[in-house]
């Protein structure tokens, strides 16, 4: 896939880019390197400092960033402007918080004592040049949560971004070193997919982390245990959007369009499969159905658009067959399903009923406007619908019912549970799934310890 802007509204190709060779490459590696070397023995304070001054650039940048942002993948340019502001304000959560996550822990006194120290502490210390493999689809968001965490640890970051969001990528890199950071703390490398494995395997990348797709993250995952490197995952999702009768239908319905089509259903965390108790099914999915159809979907920077293009033409054609496939299959489309004619690679905000398991969006993740709905007799068989996916990375579930509110935390398979709301990740909550979703957790204090050294510190009597 070349490196290029390719505007997705319309298929023009806007900017292209040579990847770096393998010069400016070894260069960037043996800076990145040699940087570790004295960020490391930075302060909290100065870290602090440089990361606050990044999120008042970013700040300053918003309306700049949002339309690269959408010219490159298609977001709503109000989702765009959104998603840099919530960059800024996680920059400033870790700011803030970062000495306090990393503070020296000492163990009880009874513990000290029992291993024969005369004092003992568990310090985290930073583990050096961190590799992230980013998609792009929140192409600041997913950079930034990694980025701020790892900066503030003393890590120093390499990028390697999505092909086809250069221009974002190369804007980060520039963001940090105009907030102050020296070069080598966080680099932008333009190279293509199949560099990625030599990156993982020299000595002087210390560990990685990859949000994208299944194959990637196994690819990622394979070569970072055959080198011994610590990876935290965050892969593809098909998360539940669970009804029960005590919900707040009409909060509910309206809620779940926005769950379903934020980013332009582009989203690993986008609730994608609607499971609604059959005593509030056919109320839910009329105002479900209603409220799909009645999106506005046009030019991604025109303010009054809800649904932008897909990024790629590869990801409508995909999306396509998973839509063709349950068509052909048996299911009822409720709306949309339809290619629209014209430039641009857009496609409907749809909605599937009657899914079985035999189908592929059964199974697959739709990478897209898709929503699928299953009507569930009862809590336990919603918990059986819910569950049967490869993917566990977040759920939503609406109920006022304390005791099925106490049950769907117990019994669903899935890094989050949202109750009465979208998932939606924010920096001092821990971000993650569990089976096919990949492992590890960004975000909040365990995102922050992934990429640390964890020692015990002794001292004998």
């Amino acid at each position: 896939m070349p490196i290029a802007t390719v505007n997705p509204a319309n298929g023009e190709t806007l900017k292209t880019y040579e990847a770096m060779g393998e010069e400016e490459l070894e260069r960037r590696l043996q800076l990145a390197q040699a940087t570790f070397r004295t960020y490391r023995t930075t302060t909290y304070a100065e870290r602090a400092r440089l990361l606050n001054r990044a999120a008042d650039l970013l700040d300053e940048d918003r309306q700049e960033i949002g339309r690269v942002m959408t010219t490159e993948m298609g977001k709503p340019v109000e989702q765009a402007r959104a998603e840099a502001a919530k960059c800024a304000r996680a920059m400033r959560w870790y700011a803030e918080h970062a000495a306090e996550l990393l503070a020296d822990e000492e163990p009880s006194a009874a513990d000290v004592k029992d291993s024969g120290a005369a004092r003992a502490l568990v310090r985290y210390r930073p583990l050096g040049p961190v590799l992230a493999v980013m998609p792009w689809n929140f192409p600041l968001w997913q950079v930034v949560r990694f980025a701020a965490p790892a900066l503030m640890a003393g890590n120093v970051g390499l990028l390697k971004h999505a092909s086809n969001v250069p221009q974002t990528a190369l804007y980060l890199e520039d963001l940090f070193h105009r907030a102050g950071f020296t070069e080598g703390c966080f680099q932008t490398l333009l190279v293509g997919s199949g560099a990625v494995d030599d990156i993982l395997r020299d000595e002087r990348v210390k560990a990685a982390t990859l949000t994208g797709s299944e194959p990637a993250g196994r690819a990622v995952a394979a070569t970072a245990g055959e080198m011994i490197k610590k990876t935290v995952l965050e892969l593809g999702g098909s998360d539940p959007f669970v009804v029960m009768p005590s919900a707040d239908i009409d909060r509910a319905a309206r809620i779940a369009v926005t769950a379903r089509v934020q980013n332009n259903g582009q989203s690993c965390i986008a609730a994608k499969r609607f499971i609604v108790h059959t005593d509030v099914y056919d109320a839910f999915a009329e105002r479900f159905v209603a409220g799909m159809a009645a999106l506005r979907v046009g030019d991604p920077l025109a303010e009054v658009t809800e649904v932008g293009p897909l990024a790629t033409e590869q990801g409508r054609a995909d999306l396509e067959e998973l839509v063709d496939d349950a068509r052909r299959s048996g299911a009822a489309v409720l709306c949309g399903g339809e290619r629209p004619d014209g430039p641009g690679w857009y496609y409907p905000p749809t909605v599937l009923a009657g899914v079985t398991r035999e189908m592929r969006v059964h199974r697959e993740e739709a990478f897209g406007p898709v929503a699928t709905l299953y009507r569930a007799a009862d809590l336990d068989e919603a918990v059986l619908i819910a569950n049967d996916s490869p993917f566990g990375l977040s759920s939503n579930v609406w109920t006022r019912d304390e005791a099925e509110v106490d049950r769907f935390v117990r019994d669903l398979e899935a890094g989050g549970v949202f109750f009465n709301g979208m998932t939606a990740s924010h920096p001092g909550l821990p971000f993650g799934g569990v089976k096919r979703s990949g492992y590890g957790r960004e975000l909040s204090g365990h995102g922050i310890r992934e990429f640390c050294n964890i020692t015990t510190v002794w001292h004998g009597a």
